[in-house]
């Protein structure tokens, strides 16, 4: 008999047992649906977290203040004011740092007051150089964005982020209206496209300024002369460590800092925090996909089950085929075609399951979920193995069985 043969009477065989093979196949189904799902929710995450980081900048190094000290009770960081607008300028220095691609110091003010005629409107201004729109990665929508002529004058302009011009205008451009902050009017020149938020900020509600507006207008006072954290990308992916050390000298220099561990400083990166992300993604992905191998263990049991039961309900077939010159392993392919085919279309149907709730689930869950292509190949190769795997020792049995003792068989 040959192989062609062997696969049609497989086929007739399942078919003829529409209700069993069904059943037969739905654990694997369920098993090979969770694994594509599992897969997808854990590459979606990683995705997402890429995707929110990037908005913060490409290649980006986090520069902190450290620790301040008051009535002998010490600060986290972020509490002193140890960096100044000279740190972030000497960052700039293209000798001193030649992989740092690009410096943009911030000073920040948070529950400013936004007015536009009757409507007014809380967020953060932001201020900061021209270099501030690529070290973190972001664009316009319309507008400008402040220059150099704009932060030597210390000149009253904006650049409104997505949400904070939406509350301040509606549908209308702001792009050459005004707007009040603190009691001085502001020129509006620009608008941010939206980038969504961080794990603490909402990038999309915020006002941008030029640097020496912000230390001379809203800030004020002795805070006028530090930054609250400066943003440095690095030249490239690839020299992003190089950026680290190169910052840590020139910082520590500048410090007269003799010891790491007395740093009036603190870098973080963003790589970091992706890394460490994923790898809670990971862990999580791999304790799920071992959930759904449980599931796929059954559901071979299930298949070994039902071919045990079929090859008590066909010894009489088995005798008569062994009968008429059928030899054991002609017989155990029979068998083992049968167990391999309930596994492909188990495994098809979780496939055709699983991607069906990719694309449905996410209008349901915040969290995105990507289809594998080659983890959708290796759970179908899984499903035939499965039921190839449990299929032989029903298939051994057939094999073995005696052709007069079959045929006598009721």
């Amino acid at each position: 008999m040959t192989w062609p043969d062997i696969l049609r009477n497989s086929w007739d065989a399942i078919r003829n047992h529409k209700l069993r093979s069904t059943l037969t196949s739905l654990g694997i189904l369920i098993g090979i649906a969770a694994v594509v799902l599992t897969v997808g929710l854990g590459q979606g995450a990683q995705q997402q977290v890429a995707k929110q980081l990037s908005s913060l900048g490409g290649n980006l190094l986090i520069i902190s203040p450290g620790s301040a000290t008051t009535g002998g009770v010490r600060g986290g960081f972020g509490s002193a004011s140890t960096l100044t607008m000279a740190d972030a300028t000497a960052l700039s220095s293209k000798t001193a740092a030649p992989d740092i691609g690009g410096v943009a110091p911030v000073l920040q003010s948070s529950n400013q007051s936004l007015v536009n005629g009757a409507t007014n409107w809380t967020t953060t201004a932001v201020g900061s150089t021209p270099q501030w729109l690529s070290v973190r990665g972001r664009s316009l929508s319309s507008g400008r964005f402040i220059n150099s002529s704009d932060e030597s004058k210390a000149a009253a302009v904006t650049v409104l982020a997505s949400d904070t011009a939406s509350e301040l205008f509606g549908p209308l451009d702001p792009v050459g209206r005004s707007v009040t902050i603190s009691g001085v009017p502001y020129e509006v020149i620009g608008v941010l496209t939206s980038a969504g938020s961080d794990s603490t900020t909402n990038l999309d509600d915020q006002a941008i300024v030029p640097l020496t507006t912000a230390a001379e207008r809203i800030v004020g006072g002795t805070n006028r002369t530090s930054v609250q954290n400066i943003y440095v990308k690095a030249a490239a992916p690839d020299q992003l460590s190089a950026a680290y050390q190169e910052a840590t000298t020139i910082l520590q220099g500048r410090h007269a800092i003799t010891a790491s561990s007395t740093s009036d400083f603190s870098i973080t990166t963003q790589q970091s925090v992706l890394s460490t992300t994923s790898s809670v993604n990971d862990t999580l992905t791999v304790l799920l996909i071992c959930v759904a191998a449980l599931t796929l263990i059954v559901g071979g049991i299930g298949v070994m089950n039902i071919m045990l039961v079929s090859v008590k309900e066909r010894t009489r077939e088995i005798g008569l085929r062994k009968a008429l010159g059928g030899t054991p392993a002609m017989i155990r392919r029979q068998f083992i075609s049968e167990a391999s085919m309930l596994g492909l279309t188990g495994g098809l149907l979780g496939v055709a399951f699983g991607v069906g709730g990719a694309l449905i689930l996410p209008h349901f869950i915040s969290n995105p979920i990507t289809v594998s292509l080659p983890w959708v190949a290796i759970a179908i190769t899984v499903a035939i193995a499965i039921g190839v795997g449990f299929g032989v020792y029903p298939a051994g049995r057939a094999a073995k069985l005696s052709p007069i003792d079959a045929l006598r068989s009721e």
